[in-house]
């Protein structure tokens, strides 16, 4: 089993060293629970894939720990540099061009010209890149296309014995992944809903911005399989009721819901819980899980976008 220890500076420098040495350590942030390897080490890239049983073409969001490390290795346009100013640290990854001398893995990015960067704003997170000293690739740690971990056990329950240092944060706040924008389009467009969202992008550009549509060949950016973020069972999205032996998962006001992801409504606090749920629900007492409607809004648009994914036909 993978040694699951607590958040202290001992077990921070630990994971440090296992990253700087090549290996898989997996930490908390404010979104979920990344699987880190050193970004500009091919191999030890590779040992994500491998852990994941991740499609090689679909790209990894790298992390750092300050905007600066960022704009070593990437040219920040002025849109971008706006919205971090605004976001970073935070839920939000940026697409950006790599510059000539970038040292980071191929891998990260599947060959593109692009890479995807995330500040991250959760303490310990920053703790822990500052004290590895390198760009940390990390997607969700968990087997791809599965739920993504919002908490320590999520990732010992799937990866086992495939990841070797797993740092315990607690459940994780967001609980939903980064937006991933791109800004190197004509018109910025959002290739992935998440913790930041459209309404609050729009307000600092100015302007309005496109969403992307699933992409099953060439993704240009994580979470744009249309087949995701999925549970065992079946999902069932738009449930006004459960059928005989699914588990029903609620929003708001919701008549028999087995659990509620917010019962007051409170979009923030439904996202906090998706993940979380969806696992608890995905047992095979129930033959699926029915899911209660979420208002296209605000965070609620994250929220769809992984149910819509995880409610997808399974390939």
């Amino acid at each position: 089993m993978p040694s699951v220890l607590p958040l202290t500076h001992q077990s921070i420098e630990e994971a440090a060293a296992a990253l700087r040495a090549g290996n898989l350590a997996v930490f908390p942030t404010e979104t979920v629970y990344g699987l880190g390897a050193n970004a500009t080490d091919d191999l030890a890239v590779a040992k994500i894939y491998e852990a994941k049983n991740r499609p090689s073409f679909n790209p990894l969001i790298v992390h750092f720990p300050d905007i600066e490390s960022v704009r070593k290795m990437a040219d920040m346009a002025p849109q971008v540099e706006q919205l971090a100013a605004h976001f970073w640290p935070g839920a939000i990854s940026f697409v950006l061009p790599r510059k000539p001398d970038c040292p980071l893995s191929k891998l990260v990015s599947s060959g593109l010209p692009t890479f995807a960067a995330r500040v991250p704003a959760l303490e310990s997170a920053q703790c822990l890149l500052r004290a590895a000293g390198i760009p940390v690739a990390a997607p969700s740690a968990n087997s791809s296309g599965r739920i993504s971990p919002t908490q320590a056990a999520h990732v010992a329950d799937d990866l086992g014995n495939k990841i070797p240092i797993i740092l315990d944060g607690g459940p994780c706040t967001v609980g939903v992944e980064s937006t991933v924008i791109d800004l190197t389009k004509k018109v910025p467009t959002i290739l992935r809903p998440g913790g930041v969202t459209q309404e609050e992008i729009e307000a600092v550009l100015q302007q309005s911005v496109a969403v992307a549509s699933s992409n099953e060949t060439s993704p240009e950016s994580p979470g744009m399989l249309l087949s995701h973020y999925a549970p065992s069972l079946p999902v069932r999205l738009n449930a006004t009721s459960s059928n005989t032996r699914e588990a029903y998962l609620g929003f708001g006001d919701t008549a028999g819901a087995k659990i509620n992801l917010s019962a007051g409504g409170d979009l923030t606090e439904a996202a906090a819980n998706l993940f979380a749920y969806l696992n608890k629900l995905d047992d095979p007492q129930w033959s699926g899980i029915a899911v209660a409607p979420i208002p296209e809004e605000g965070l609620g648009r994250a929220i769809n976008d992984r149910l819509r994914r995880a409610a997808a036909p399974r390939r």
